[in-house]
């Protein structure tokens, strides 16, 4: 079994299209939406968790892919301003994936793994200089 948050970028045509139906009626895919803006005549956005088993998630990726919508992980939308961050630190005692740490405690350089970020944005208030920063669209 695989959960993933993913962001969807709609284009124009796919607006009024019932994608989210068919990840679940044909690839067997339970979704919670999270986050959408999607307005007529635009680009639409959401970000939501996907689940389900491997295989399927890999073909509702798939499918969502051959449509033309673009998909990306959520961690794509969290990221560091390196020019303002100061190496505090703070980001790193509140991250629970571990994606902010430091891997020498001598140098106390703050490392970020997008890959093992999961969007939950518990960086973004702790940080003192505004370093961590979501953006969705």
């Amino acid at each position: 079994m695989i959960s993933k948050k993913i962001v969807l970028h709609f284009p124009r045509n796919l607006i009024d299209q019932p994608i989210t139906y068919h990840l679940t009626k044909e690839y067997d895919l339970a979704f919670n939406i999270l986050h959408a803006k999607i307005t007529a005549d635009e680009e639409g956005l959401m970000i939501l968790e996907l689940s389900g088993e491997d295989k399927n998630y890999e073909d509702g990726i798939k499918y969502l892919k051959k449509q033309g919508v673009v998909v990306q992980p959520l961690s794509k939308d969290i990221r560091r301003n390196d020019e303002r961050c100061t190496q505090c630190g703070v980001c790193v005692t509140v991250c629970p994936t571990e994606a902010l740490f430091i891997p020498d405690r001598e140098k106390m350089i703050v490392e970020f793994d997008v890959n093992k970020c999961t969007g939950c944005e518990l960086c973004v208030p702790a940080c003192p200089v505004r370093a961590m920063e979501v953006h969705l669209v």
